[in-house]
C-alpha cells in the first residue's frame, strides 16, 4: 500500500515538471463592462456620495457649536436654541430653510426611524400639552442602531444626544430627510 502511494505521488511530480502549460498575451487588452444598469447605479453611488459630502458639511458646522449655551431665539456662539442650530448650519452651506422647529418639520420627505442616515432631522414635541413639534435635531451618527443626534438643549446647550435616551424617544415624533 505504501509502495503504491509512493508511486503514484512521484507519477505526479514527474507529469506536473514536464508537461508545461503555454500561455500567450495579447499586447492590446480591452475589457468593456458598462451597461445601461451599470451606468444606473454609478449614478446612484456618486448621487449618494455626493449626499455624504454635503451631509458631512452640514454636520460640520453643527458640530463647530457644541458646547454653546442655550438662548432662546439665538444663532450665535453666543447662545442658541434649538432651530437656530439647525438653520445657521443649514445657512453656512448655503440651504435656505424655515427658521422655526415645526415649519422645519413640514419641509423634506418623511421617513421611518429605521432608514435614518446622517443629515437627517428629527423632530420631537417636548411639552407633554403641546400640539405642535417644539424640538428639532441634526442626525450626526449612527452606531450599532443608535442614533445621535445634535441639538440645543435648554438645560444643557449644544450637545449630542441619543434617541434611545428614555426622554427623546419618547419625545420622538417624526424624522425627515433634507438633504
Amino acid at each position: 500500500m505504501y509502495k503504491k502511494i509512493l508511486i503514484l505521488g512521484i507519477a505526479i511530480l514527474l507529469s506536473g515538471c514536464f508537461a508545461k502549460k503555454r500561455t500567450s498575451y495579447s499586447k492590446t487588452r480591452t475589457v468593456t463592462v458598462e451597461s445601461s444598469d451599470t451606468t444606473k447605479i454609478l449614478k446612484k453611488t456618486r448621487a449618494k456620495v455626493e449626499e455624504n459630502r454635503e451631509a458631512d458639511k452640514v454636520i460640520a458646522s453643527a458640530m463647530a457649536f457644541s458646547g454653546v449655551r442655550y438662548k432662546y431665539g439665538g444663532t450665535t456662539k453666543k447662545g442658541m436654541d434649538c432651530s437656530g442650530l439647525i438653520y445657521v448650519a443649514l445657512q453656512e452651506n448655503d440651504i435656505v430653510f424655515p427658521r422655526i422647529s415645526h415649519q422645519m418639520a413640514n419641509e423634506g420627505k418623511k421617513i421611518r426611524v429605521d432608514e435614518v442616515q446622517k443629515g437627517d432631522l428629527l423632530f420631537f414635541k417636548t411639552r407633554k400639552n403641546s400640539k405642535r413639534i417644539n424640538h428639532v435635531g441634526l442626525v450626526v451618527a449612527i452606531d450599532d442602531d443608535e442614533i445621535k443626534f445634535i441639538h440645543s438643549s435648554s438645560s444643557r446647550g449644544v450637545i449630542v444626544s441619543s434617541l434611545r435616551e428614555g426622554f427623546w424617544n419618547s419625545a420622538f415624533i417624526k424624522a425627515t430627510r433634507i438633504l
